[in-house]
């Protein structure tokens, strides 16, 4: 049996390469591989491309601060160079208070690099054709818009479409719940909106997991990913970024104790009443 299991983050990124592609899931940090982008932000690597469904804003922070403001490719935006293009769907925050003047240089940074716009369905769309070899697909959603910018139109049976070619990355970061040694994963709730198709399309698919188990121990039918289409895993360690406690901590962090923070911020708006 192959071994899959890596030691650290960073030996399973060791081979992310000058102009590699990378896919990943963007929803938050119960779904996305932070420690995985930790491990790529200390990396000396230029010119990537990355796909994802959202890159949101972050501020400059210290080495000290970076656990708590990582968010994805974020960081990596902010380094010259690190990344020539992004294709994702969201560069400008969504949530309220994400938008002030601390994240300035990600604002800067986004204007200095190649942005293709395009939608979530779209990216599912897309890395669905490259897991299953289809040479693209079409699609109405952005026919009469700036998106005819981007993407060749062809007209079937009098309606016009946006072809949509397949996303084939070089490197796909996937966040699961569980892995056993084989490399079958089994996802919790939020990470099983992308990272499968993230699994399936990309040519090299490194997970970081929670917990890892001896083959046999996942029943069948819980299986999401199956190992064929996982290269590489590395257990997040107890109370690492990602985890349930670290998750608490964050929430703590950001809004104070049972959410105290927040409410008070509510309160205050007036959206608390």
């Amino acid at each position: 049996m192959k071994n899959k299991i890596y030691e650290t983050f960073e030996e399973a990124i060791a081979d992310v390469f000058d102009g590699a592609t990378i896919a990943f899931s963007t929803f938050g940090t119960s779904s996305q591989a932070v420690n995985l982008w930790e491990a790529l932000h200390k990396k000396d690597v230029k010119d990537l491309t990355v796909i994802g469904n959202m890159v949101m804003p972050v501020k400059e922070a210290s080495e000290e601060e970076r656990p708590f403001t990582s968010y994805g490719p974020s960081n990596c935006l902010l380094q010259p160079g690190k990344i020539k293009k992004v294709i994702t769907g969201f560069t400008s925050p969504v949530y309220s208070g994400s938008g002030d003047d601390e994240t300035r240089p990600f604002k800067d940074a986004i204007e200095s690099i190649e942005v293709v716009p395009t939608t979530f369905g779209a990216i599912c769309t897309r890395l669905e054709a490259a897991a299953n070899g289809y040479g693209g697909i079409l699609t109405p959603v952005g026919v009469g818009t700036f998106f005819e910018e981007y993407y060749d139109t062809y007209t079937v049976d009098g309606v016009k479409y946006l072809l949509e070619k397949p996303l084939i990355p070089d490197f796909g970061f996937v966040k699961a719940q569980k892995a056993d040694k084989y490399g079958n994963l089994v996802y919790r709730r939020m990470q099983r909106v992308h990272n499968p198709l993230v699994a399936r399309a990309s040519k090299i698919t490194i997970a970081e997991v929670l917990e890892i188990v001896e083959p046999g121990e996942i029943d069948p039918d819980q299986i999401h990913t199956p190992h064929v289409y996982v290269d590489r895993i590395v257990k997040v360690p107890k109370g690492g970024k990602g985890t349930p406690e670290w998750d608490e901590m964050m929430k703590e962090r950001m809004y104070g104790p049972e959410g105290s923070r927040r409410q008070s911020r509510l309160a205050t708006s007036g959206r608390g009443a």
